[in-house]
């Protein structure tokens, strides 16, 4: 069983489980009850499309969609009454045309096939080997590190395309440059589990990681470590505004510059970065009641691992409620 959904034009959040945030906008930019526009034949909401995907069922689409495609596709969303984790008989979705950038935001489980292109930046995906001829397939990042041993009749991390790798020990290298926003959402791969990132990413690297590592070798968005509840997450480069915003527990160290807010809403865990200027004004450094502190052994360790030592760990400090 399915849905058919014909479009005659690329609209966006299409089967996105958040509905363009709900618990932010109230209604005022998407109901989900409210009918899709710009269908021919069919009348379905969005809702709808959601609640087929949460129970298994495939969502074909003919035509192009925009932007945020499948955004926390395959995740019990705790506003919703869920628990958070993945859902793990996920639908699939399938794209007869081209998809807008942010596709598969915080994605967790399910897959998307697309016949035409896909914009960037994506979401929390990766292409792998495509059954479907004529598609290119994409699955999420978090699940490939849920699920290292799948058999080959199941989406498993060795179905990757060069130059891609995933390595035996948990460990996904993406070498691609596709630039990517919410990677390692929500990852909570038992044993851990890696991604190493050679280049930059997007917005809110690592956001909802409860266990696992991050490591991006370039510079990251705004919101690195987002609502962080576990794990490591590790910039080489430099990361935007917002650091650690809202994050919980785990470790977040940035090697580069470290923008302003640090630590916004922060309520656990702890940022190594850079001394950082006082807060208060365009371009603050840490936000009450985030507090900076000397490193301890365990963070003059992180910093050795990553090649910081000596005089130069002089210059980084701890940042924690």
């Amino acid at each position: 069983m399915g849905i058919e959904l014909k479009l005659n034009e690329a609209l966006d959040c299409i089967a996105d489980f958040t509905y363009n945030f709900l618990w932010q906008h109230g209604g005022t930019k998407l109901k989900p009850d409210a009918r899709i526009p710009a269908q021919v034949g069919t009348s379905y909401t969005y809702e709808e499309i959601v609640e087929a995907l949460r129970s298994g069922e495939d969502v074909h689409i003919r035509g192009d969609v925009g932007s945020r495609l499948g955004s926390s596709l395959g995740v019990d969303l705790c506003y919703f009454g869920g628990n958070g984790k993945e859902i793990s008989e996920t639908g699939t979705i399938i794209v007869d045309g081209n998809a807008g950038s942010y596709m598969g935001m915080s994605m967790v489980s399910g897959a998307i096939y697309v016949r035409g292109e896909v914009k960037e930046p994506l979401g929390n995906v990766v292409q792998v080997e495509s059954e479907r001829e004529g598609y290119k397939k994409f699955v999420s990042i978090t699940w490939l590190l849920h699920h290292p041993h799948q058999g080959r009749d199941e989406l498993h991390a060795g179905d990757i395309l060069e130059p891609n790798e995933y390595r035996g020990d948990n460990e996904l290298i993406l070498k691609d440059g596709v630039l990517r926003s919410t990677i390692g959402a929500r990852c909570d791969a038992p044993g851990g589990g890696k991604i190493r990132v050679k280049g930059d990413t997007g917005i809110s690297a690592g956001i909802l990681m409860r266990r696992g590592t991050l490591i991006v070798e370039g510079n990251a968005g705004m919101n690195t470590g987002a609502l962080l509840n576990g794990g490591t997450v590790v910039i080489l480069g430099d990361a935007a505004e917002f650091t650690g915003v809202e994050m919980r527990s785990g470790v977040v160290l940035v090697k580069g510059e470290c923008k302003g807010y640090i630590g916004a809403k922060m309520t656990g865990g702890r940022i190594i970065c850079r001394m950082s200027k006082r807060s208060g004004g365009p371009g603050a450094g840490h936000i009450p009641p985030v507090k900076e502190r000397a490193l301890s052994r365990e963070d003059i360790n992180l910093l050795s691992h990553f090649g910081i030592s000596g005089v130069f760990a002089m210059n980084y400090r701890k940042y924690e409620v």
